[in-house]
């Protein structure tokens, strides 16, 4: 095994059953193992893992406070173990490189700071979504987007392609919240959303399952119903294609591509 200062992992979505071996191995293998997972299971798993250098960073999080703030406290809290001498490992939920900004803050740090780090692929809630709703990224294609960034700064939905709009339960919610976040805001992703489909276009509401045994959520409802459907962090919002993919002609000429490619 390679010797690294900062190995950053993902416990997948649920830690029992989605850890791989070589996530596994490195969590064994380090002096401070930080942690940040989303149920008590996978918790237990981790501190099982590694009994004296297991440490959660939840506790960085706290009632209103901005998330930006938070990550920050994270990165400087898991660099400061690394320029300490430590091997250190930070276990985030999911996948450690999507929709984790401390990940990727901290392995940018410690790279800058000469030390070697590197990330390991987790599972993300995305690959639980195309499992549990049966659907191919590569049929249609597929567009991404965080939903208030979507919201905020002028995206563009092909809505001939699947659209996926992560954390929409934290819409314009730039805080932490432990009971339920500001989503005020979601008759305005109505609004944005019905310049591109039908009030009634049907929408997923989706929640990977964290527990081995218990079904994922899948809430199916028309675009105009989303103010008054439960969200939580944890939903991302799934829109299947409107219309048909049109094909271009002269691509299609140039490329020598059969006409009923």
């Amino acid at each position: 095994m390679f010797e690294y200062n900062l190995i950053v992992v993902g416990t997948g979505i649920r830690t029992v059953g989605q850890l791989t071996m070589e996530s596994l191995a490195w969590m064994k293998k380090a002096d401070k193992l930080f942690y940040v997972v989303g149920d008590p299971i996978g918790e237990d798993v981790i501190k099982d893992l590694n009994p004296d250098g297991a440490q959660t960073l939840t506790h960085l999080y706290a009632e209103g406070k901005p998330r930006i703030e938070t990550y920050n406290e994270m990165v400087e809290t898991i660099m400061k173990s690394v320029r300490e001498g430590f091997v250190t490992v930070a276990a985030f939920y999911g996948h450690p490189g999507v929709f984790a900004y401390p990940s990727h803050e901290s392995i940018r740090v410690a790279l800058r700071e000469g030390f070697k780090a590197k990330m390991l692929p987790g599972i993300s809630s995305e690959d639980c979504l195309f499992a549990d709703l049966g659907v191919d990224p590569a049929m249609n294609g597929c567009q991404s987007y965080e939903a208030t960034d979507f919201l905020a700064n002028g995206r563009i939905i092909d809505n001939s392609s699947q659209v996926i709009l992560w954390q929409i339960g934290v819409l314009g919610d730039w805080t932490f919240k432990k009971n339920g976040y500001d989503i005020s805001s979601m008759p305005l992703m109505v609004e944005k959303l019905t310049k591109y489909y039908p009030a009634e276009h049907e929408v997923i509401v989706y929640e990977a399952s964290i527990y081995i045994g218990c079904e994922a959520v899948i809430n199916k409802v028309p675009i105009y119903m989303l103010p008054y459907t439960p969200l939580n962090s944890a939903s991302t919002l799934y829109i299947p294609p409107y219309r048909p993919t049109v094909a271009d002609a002269t691509y299609v000429y140039r490329m020598k591509m059969p006409t009923n490619a």
